[in-house]
């Protein structure tokens, strides 16, 4: 991320939160967080400003477009540009199939996708009018999932969405590549985090992948910030599958 100004929506914690801290330590020029909770978003600025890198914080709702466009504008002007945004908000509420209600299916499309979505034209809107540095005006890397590819009768809602956000980077990648605009996006399995090792989960992990074990959130984040950082020069309209083997595509 080597002098790029990154901003994260969803930041303050888990992925987004491990983003912000591995994109000053690969070099970003500055930071802005987007997230409903100010005090994890602060915590997660603290690498930033410890390093004394410009930061900034607004606290947003994204599944309306005037919240969200607001909020990001709010960043970018703190920042002066934006090289790359990373959408990682996202909810995941387990619901079997039959069961899924429609204030389920409102509230995971309100995030996963609308919000999503908001925050990509907000992003676009402001990369259009800035220079380029080398070929790129603006780097885009949404978060899916690999549930967007499999049966998941346990949370079809939420696979739903992901796969709507696959949809979502293509269309918006070939939209803006006239402007140097790269829009792509990472799928990650499942994680070997902390609250999956609360829950019992790495044995099924495990279980699921070839290589015989989950994968560390690390492992995930290195391919969004690759994406989104400056090697990164001509891939774009991309769904980076990151699951050890779990499925191929």
């Amino acid at each position: 991320m080597q002098g790029l100004n990154v901003v994260i929506v969803g930041g303050g914690a888990g992925l987004g939160a491990l983003l912000a801290r591995m994109a000053v330590t690969a070099g970003a020029a500055g930071l802005g967080i987007i997230d409903l909770n100010g005090e994890a978003a602060d915590a997660a600025l603290e690498p930033a400003r410890a390093a004394g890198l410009p930061v900034a914080f607004a606290a947003c709702d994204i599944r309306t477009a005037d919240a969200a466009h607001a909020a990001f504008a709010a960043v970018a002007a703190r920042l002066g540009r934006v090289d790359t945004l990373i959408n990682s908000a996202a909810i995941y509420p387990r619901r079997p199939i039959l069961e899924i209600s429609d204030a389920d299916w409102d509230a995971s499309n309100a995030i996963n996708v609308k919000g999503t979505y908001h925050m990509m034209v907000a992003a676009i809107r402001q990369m259009q009018g800035q220079a380029s540095l080398g070929n790129v005006r603006g780097r885009i890397v949404n978060i899916t999932s690999v549930d967007a590819f499999k049966a998941h009768p346990q949370n079809a809602h939420y696979a739903a969405t992901k796969a709507a956000v696959v949809s979502l980077t293509k269309s918006m990648a070939h939209a803006v590549a006239p402007d140097g605009i790269l829009v792509n996006s990472v799928a990650p399995a499942g994680m070997a985090t902390e609250k999956a090792r609360e829950a019992g989960f790495l044995g099924e992990l495990a279980k699921a992948s070839p290589l015989g074990r989950g994968g560390e959130p690390q492992e995930m984040a290195e391919w969004v910030l690759m994406a989104g950082g400056p090697k990164n020069t001509y891939m774009t309209g991309e769904n980076i599958i990151v699951s050890g083997g779990y499925i191929y595509a």
